[in-house]
């Protein structure tokens, strides 16, 4: 059976690297300075973001290879289960990890906001891949927190610490931007899937027997975690995922409305609707019209 371990303190973590802990609750560990690590699989309770120094071109990004070689970042929230076993070899790792607890951030900003950076819900192949210059960048700002760290604990070195992880995490989202805009190609590709996976799911009858399809399906059916997947389409179409199956359902719902021979009534659950009065309402919303009204003027 596989092993799967827990961590839930930064003191736990250090203690599985083999670190001296210098705050309870934040910790920024550079592996260059870890002599092995035995790798296995952990079920993680504190937030935790891991730079790679591997040469990703010899990894794939769905269909593509990784075009960035200087670098990986991986984001895991509390809650998830990350990492791999190296069934008993140990490895001498490479790159760094910043890893602090949530009570860290409880009171501040980064507390309330700490939901925008939907990047630690991403999966570990939507992973953020840096060019040298923002490499440079991201460990700028590690160093900057580490440095943080080794100071003796004052009323200012919350503060500070957070201040800093902040500002790290806005310039990951920047970077993360950037990369939805140069993979382009990759994000075309995801858009098509979509839509061809919309085409299938009304045409088959799925929706009358499965009901509505929701962002998490389509995300599970195109491989993409909910929250990368979001993004992704947010950025290529300016619509949320689910502002964009509502507006694939209602072109659906025009073509339906054409056909006289059927009810409203039928139509509606033809697309996945329990009730029709749900129908109505949204067909309503974002048409300015109730089907009937619709089925009227055409």
């Amino acid at each position: 059976m596989e092993r799967v371990g827990r961590i839930d303190t930064v003191g736990q973590y250090n203690n599985y690297v083999g670190v001296d802990t210098r705050h309870p609750l934040v910790s920024v560990v550079n592996f260059n300075e870890v002599p092995t690590i035995l790798h296995f699989r952990q079920y993680i309770g504190v937030y935790a973001v891991f730079l790679k120094n591997i040469r990703c071109g010899n990894m794939t990004y769905g269909c593509q290879p990784y075009d960035y070689e200087d670098g990986t970042l991986v984001f895991v929230s509390p809650g998830q289960v990350y990492g791999i076993d190296s069934e008993g070899k140990a490895i001498k790792p490479s790159g760094y990890a910043l890893v602090f607890h949530p009570d860290l951030i409880k009171g501040t900003h980064l507390g309330k906001a700490i939901k925008d950076y939907s990047f630690f819900s991403y999966g570990v192949n939507e992973a953020l891949h840096l060019s040298k210059k923002e490499r440079k960048m991201i460990v700028d700002c590690l160093e900057k927190i580490a440095g943080e760290i080794e100071q003796n604990i004052d009323k200012h070195s919350k503060t500070l610490i957070v201040s800093n992880i902040e500002l790290f995490l806005n310039y990951c989202m920047r970077f993360y931007d950037r990369q939805f805009i140069t993979r382009n190609n990759v994000n075309k590709d995801v858009l098509m899937r979509f839509e061809n996976l919309l085409n299938e799911y009304f045409i088959s009858g799925k929706a009358k027997a499965e009901g509505l399809p929701s962002v998490a399906y389509c995300a599970d059916q195109l491989h993409l975690s909910p929250n990368y997947f979001g993004d992704l389409i947010k950025k290529e179409t300016g619509n949320t995922a689910q502002e964009y199956i509502q507006s694939k359902l209602i072109d659906e719902a025009k073509e339906k409305i054409f056909d006289a021979g059927k009810s409203i009534n039928d139509i509606a659950g033809e697309l996945g609707f329990k009730y029709q009065q749900h129908f109505t309402r949204l067909f309503k919303q974002k048409t300015g019209m109730t089907p009937n009204e619709y089925r009227s003027l055409n």
